[in-house]
């Protein structure tokens, strides 16, 4: 067997296809993912979108964000005419050697072991799910209402530069909508190392707009009084969120 036959037979067994609630992000994983582990070699094609989509059970439009996403970071390349294709660069970049702007990370910057993930990414979710389900269970007053989607419809309009700080603040608004004041701190705690872990990560555009759609599901499930799809909704946005982690990182 050639070393590309054996290259596509490995492909074969980690492109299944992904969960629909974050198809882009999880995409972007399991591309990752094969470069990662050495399926494709530096320089080597990727199968092409069509077959991507197939496999992964995404459209062609998810596959192609997410090839642009990695050419964006510096993992592939694309190429036109007769010999086209997209390629692994020749030199990929190394875990966590991006920040947010798809530029050297610090050099001064640790290494991300998948223990520290593990940690930061389990104790979010324990978090963070527990006090969307705890606030939905609430009843607010109109301000209260009013105030928690103010938080939302801030980070809608935020700019590149505002975004994580307004993506921030609206998560620490809705521990704070659990009515257990003492749960803000350790929400704050572990945002603040959720945050320095995706500062070193590209920021990718459309993990920004699902995301929002996100942050709206999980807002109206508080506001409507559904404990258990605010939950889900949270669970379901921390899960995007580590797999571009543990993509870029591990």
């Amino acid at each position: 067997m050639t070393i590309r036959a054996r290259s596509e037979q490995l492909a074969d067994a980690l492109l299944a296809p992904v969960r629909p609630a974050n198809a882009f992000e999880e995409t972007v994983g399991r591309l990752l993912q094969l470069i990662r582990l050495g399926v494709f070699e530096p320089g080597e094609s990727i199968p092409p979108e069509r077959e991507l989509a197939v496999r992964l059970g995404v459209s062609r439009d998810t596959v192609r964000e997410a090839i642009k996403a990695l050419a964006d970071a510096g993992f592939l390349v694309s190429k036109r005419g007769r010999y086209g294709g997209t390629f692994l660069t020749d030199v990929l970049p190394a875990p966590g050697a991006v920040d947010h702007t798809g530029g050297p990370a610090g050099d001064d910057d640790e290494p991300v072991t998948r223990a520290d993930l593990d940690d930061v990414l389990r104790l979010r979710e324990i978090l963070e799910a527990g006090a969307a389900r705890m606030a939905a269970g609430r009843t607010f007053s109109a301000t209260e209402r009013e105030a928690l989607w103010t938080r939302l419809t801030d980070i809608r309009d935020a700019t590149d530069d505002d975004y994580r700080r307004l993506d921030s603040r609206l998560h620490l608004a809705i521990a704070e909508a659990a009515g257990a004041p003492s749960l803000v701190g350790l929400v704050a705690d572990n945002r603040m190392r959720i945050n320095r872990l995706l500062d070193r990560i590209p920021q990718l555009e459309p993990n920004i707009t699902h995301s929002d759609e996100q942050h709206e599901a999980i807002v109206i499930a508080i506001l409507t009084g559904d404990p258990a799809g605010a939950a889900d909704a949270m669970r379901a946005h921390i899960e995007g969120t580590a797999t571009l982690l543990h993509g870029f990182l591990d």
